[in-house]
């Protein structure tokens, strides 16, 4: 099991440096990629879960995700009993992955006047806040992608070409799904780097928007194993 546990705090960590290091580089101040748009941000963090998964893969299932965890367990495709070493695992590799990418767009902080622009680089948020909305929007988000992790893979993570084929879903995602809260579909990518947020002497920052937080942990993990239950009901 812990072997397997490392693997979730590679992967997250990676999964979260480029991730949230995609979204850093388009929306900071004096970054070469400042204004590159949502496409750049959803073909990065579709690749960002690629490399995440690859690095992870070899030393185990490579959720890096707790809503996976989560889902897989509900319909007997994974231990309970490993569910809370993999999900502390999955936070912690989520908060030093965003502390990463803090240090190593250190000199762009400064430049960033907007509290809200820095906010996004750690954390989602939504185009227009209404909870019951944006609940809806991660839960349908991460049922997508429950669904299709488990049709691609049939629970193998470590076949070939599947974690490109998972890039790709989020990608999908994203550009379809994504514009009404940033797409969180992962408890672990908003709830870790949102901590850092919070704790990191960071300029300008703002405050870290706890009210919704709650949105793109909840709304995941319920999207999560609703979608993984839809998948189990099929031959």
């Amino acid at each position: 099991m812990w072997t397997q546990v490392l693997g979730e705090f590679i992967g997250t960590f990676v999964l979260i440096l480029l991730g949230d290091g995609v979204v850093a580089g388009v929306s900071l101040n004096k970054s070469k990629a400042n204004g590159a748009g949502w496409v750049a941000i959803t073909l990065g963090w579709g690749l960002a879960v690629t490399m995440g998964v690859y690095t992870a893969a070899f030393l185990g299932p490579a959720h890096l995700n707790p809503a996976v965890t989560v889902a897989f367990a509900t319909i007997g495709r994974f231990p309970w009993a490993w569910v809370l070493p993999f999900i502390i695992a999955q936070l912690l590799g989520a908060l030093l992955g965003a502390a990463a990418v803090w240090l190593h767009y250190y000199p762009h902080w400064a430049a960033t006047k907007d509290p809200a622009a820095t906010l996004g680089v750690f954390a989602t948020g939504p185009a227009i806040r209404s909870y019951a909305a944006n609940f809806i929007s991660e839960f349908i988000g991460t049922a997508v992608l429950i669904f299709g992790l488990l049709a691609f893979t049939r629970g193998k993570w470590t076949d070939g070409l599947n974690p490109i084929g998972v890039g790709i879903l989020i990608t999908a995602i994203g550009l379809s799904l994504g514009g009404t809260t940033g797409y969180a579909i992962n408890p672990a990518r908003d709830l870790g780097p949102r901590l850092a947020h919070a704790i990191l002497p960071i300029a300008n920052k703002g405050d870290s928007d706890w009210p919704y937080a709650w949105v793109p942990v909840f709304g995941p993990l319920a999207g999560g194993v609703v979608g993984a239950l839809l998948f189990a009901l099929l031959p």
